[in-house]
């Protein structure tokens, strides 16, 4: 199983960067993991739009699910995606719709959003949404997802991703504050892809994400054998963000680059 980061900011891209996005591929199967603001044009790069199966969303922040909008844009209005040929498209009578695999609650919340530009079914209409049971698991091809409830600051799963063909299973924790429940759902993973969004935990309030200590800590405690930090910004030196998660973690850890290629 191939994970490529497509975009590893937080809620603010990097110069040049995208929000959270990862692309999984296994055995011709192709899956988008979180699309956030600037994920679209980077998974371009990678794999046609038209032959993706599908997206899983992990929670409904902006920085994880709005460049759905864009795609939906896509699959709706593209010229290759019409019933008429135009220039050069021959025209189809079966356009892509990929799936769509979302929280509990994302038909309403899409459809909020979508109002305010007046096609309130536009994510639904452009793909075949689904909204997970999150105490179930689901396959996609070869790949096995399963998802955990983790806190944050509106309904969140870590998900995780178990290769079909003989290869690993990858972790992604999502956005949590520290949990033990994230460790259990991390235990034994073979690569953990974890926030480390803070420089330093949140003075006041409720609690919704982790430092880079506190990653490599989750993941030690998880007994991960591999530990990529996302979420983080390119403000924060992403050289003492891997000292401090080496350190707590016991061993080596590397921040997420946009273009990246992991063998899980």
């Amino acid at each position: 199983m191939r994970l490529t980061v497509l975009g590893k900011s937080p809620s603010w891209q990097d110069v040049d960067g995208a929000c959270s996005g990862y692309l999984l591929e296994e055995g011709g199967t192709t899956v988008l993991l979180d699309c956030g603001n600037g994920v679209f044009a980077k998974m371009r790069r990678f794999v046609d739009y038209v032959d993706l199966d599908a997206v899983v969303i992990s929670h409904l922040h902006a920085d994880h699910i709005l460049d759905l909008v864009p795609f939906s844009y896509a699959l709706t209005y593209a010229p290759r995606q019409q019933p008429v040929a135009v220039d050069r498209w021959p025209g189809t009578d079966h356009p892509a719709r990929p799936r769509l695999y979302a929280p509990p609650g994302a038909r309403d919340h899409f459809r909020h959003v979508c109002e305010l530009w007046g096609n309130d079914a536009l994510v639904e209409n452009a793909f075949r949404m689904e909204e997970y049971d999150p105490t179930t698991s689901i396959e996609i091809g070869s790949m096995g997802i399963s998802f955990s409830e983790v806190p944050h600051f509106v309904d969140t799963f870590a998900v995780s991703v178990q290769s079909g063909s003989g290869g690993g299973r990858l972790a992604y924790s999502a956005d949590s504050r520290p949990a033990e429940e994230l460790v259990e759902f991390a235990r034994g993973a073979d690569l953990f892809l974890v926030e480390a969004t803070l420089p330093r935990p949140e003075r006041t309030g409720i609690r919704g994400h982790l430092t880079p200590e506190e990653a490599g800590q989750h993941a030690k405690q998880a007994g991960a054998r591999r530990v990529l930090l996302t979420h983080i910004s390119d403000e924060l030196d992403q050289d003492w963000a891997c000292e401090q998660a080496s350190e707590a973690f016991g061993g080596p850890v590397e921040v997420a680059v946009e273009g990246a290629v992991y063998e899980i």
